[in-house]
């Protein structure tokens, strides 16, 4: 039997968007014919208009066409023509309530684009609307193995007639043929059920709930019977058979029942205790833990002082000290650190003969030291030919002059290329900063000095003018 042929062997009715182009006409006609069906010239009453969607055609024909007592007219894409060839069925319009497309929105939960487009052609095949918002859309499809898909259903679950489902959701339904949403199941929240009963205290629960209470807070001036802690603690001796009628109650009901019931059974806890007597603090009493082990303070070991504190790294004296020369000796600083121990650093080492101590009353002219108003020793005074050179009075350099610059050292402090610029500056009554900054820019020391010059015969003719 053709695929567009209805139960009584006649052919279904297509009608084609006028503005589609004239080739994918002619082969949805053809296509048509090819599965049984027919090509109308007009809107049929039931049938199928096949349309382009997202074109303002497409929107007028909706606008004239669709209506709610017409439920057997349905707009589909023109490629709903090609998948159902390829599926070998007519696809049910399952998406459809009232006549009217059910409305859909792709949450971006599903990132995948092409997971997404075919997502979307699936339900406009099926006779749904896949571009709705999140507010108006009747279903939101997302991913269930992202962390949203939660968030969204509890969002959305308490929304009557608004539903959550996955992106497999609409393959399901395209199988069974039927729109068909996830069910929902009754969750217990919690409490008792009407009519049902309730398991009532017994005296022995009572009485070993007091046991229990006795043992582990024996004085209630101490505070805790009504805490939560001391009750967790009594269910979470279930597995003890000696304490399996905890089983009978919830920790938050065996609390209650103490605290609904204290003055009275205080009474029969204070009993319990007057029997066995118990001391405060006994092990296995609630709140009370084993105290921490003393530590012993361990005496901390003092590190012995060097010999020299101002001397951190070993001194060796290069060259000797010779009568006959007058060399000053050199100290030179070892990099190396400093080894804990006695120190070593006076223990010089002596290579040559000459390097010896001299002798207690042993004279030395040489290393004669200048005392009150006497005159300097020898070693101490200038030699005649600094002493002139000293005395000549020093000549001035010329800023002006390049040569005289470059033969003469300059001042350690300021850098050739300011004291360059500085002159500049001055020769042609410029700012230093403004000479300084057109430097920077060119970078040509020439360069600046032919500038200012420039500017500063612009400005004297201007003056002048």
């Amino acid at each position: 039997m053709p695929i567009f042929q209805d139960a009584n062997g006649l052919a279904i009715k297509f009608f084609i968007q006028k503005d589609i182009a004239q080739e994918i006409q002619a082969e949805l006609c053809e296509v048509v014919a090819s599965l049984g069906g027919r090509v109308e010239a007009k809107v049929p009453r039931q049938g199928y208009v096949l349309v382009q969607p997202g074109t303002a055609e497409e929107e007028r024909l909706r606008l004239c066409w669709m209506a709610q007592d017409r439920p057997q007219r349905h707009f589909v894409p023109y490629t709903y023509v090609e998948a159902c060839k390829i599926a070998g069925m007519q696809l049910k319009q399952i998406f459809v309530e009232n006549g009217l497309p059910v409305k859909m929105h792709i949450h971006p939960s599903i990132a995948n684009i092409n997971a997404r487009t075919t997502l979307s052609q699936r339900i406009m095949h099926s006779g749904g609307d896949p571009t709705s918002s999140p507010q108006s859309a009747k279903i939101i499809l997302a991913d269930p193995n992202t962390e949203v898909f939660q968030h969204l259903v509890k969002t959305y679950q308490s929304i009557p007639d608004k539903h959550v489902e996955s992106y497999l959701w609409v393959k399901k339904c395209v199988e069974k043929g039927s729109l068909v949403y996830t069910p929902l199941i009754y969750k217990n929240p919690g409490g008792r059920r009407p009519g049902e009963e309730r398991t009532p205290f017994t005296e022995d629960d009572e009485r070993h709930l007091c046991e229990w209470i006795a043992a582990k807070i024996p004085y209630k001036q101490t505070g805790g019977r009504t805490g939560n802690r001391l009750y967790q603690q009594l269910c979470e001796m279930i597995a003890d058979p000696e304490y399996a009628w905890v089983s009978r109650h919830t920790w938050q009901s065996w609390r209650e029942r103490y605290k609904k019931n204290a003055m009275r059974l205080d009474a029969m806890i204070a009993q319990i205790v007057d029997q066995k007597k118990p001391v405060p603090g006994e092990q296995g009493q609630y709140g009370y833990v084993r105290q921490d082990e003393e530590k012993t303070k361990r005496p901390r070991k003092k590190r012995p002082k060097p010999a020299e504190q101002n001397l951190h790294k070993e001194e060796m004296i290069i060259g000797g000290i010779n009568a006959d020369s007058a060399e000053v000796p050199v100290i030179v600083f070892d990099a190396s650190p400093v080894k804990s121990g006695p120190s070593t650093s006076r223990a010089f080492i002596r290579s040559s003969p000459a390097e010896e101590e001299l002798e207690d009353g042993e004279d030395s002219e040489e290393w004669a030291v200048r005392i009150g108003n006497e005159p300097p020793p020898k070693w101490g005074k200038r030699p005649a030919s600094e002493e002139s050179e000293a005395q000549k009075p020093r000549k001035r350099i010329k800023s002006n002059d390049a040569d005289s610059i470059e033969g003469t050292s300059l001042d350690p402090g300021v850098h050739l290329i300011d004291r360059t610029l500085q002159e500049i500056a001055t020769e042609y009554r410029f700012t230093l900063e403004e000479v300084k900054e057109f430097y920077d820019q060119c970078g040509e020391m020439e360069r600046t000095k032919i500038r200012f010059h420039k500017m500063r015969q612009i400005l004297s003719s201007i003056g002048e003018s």
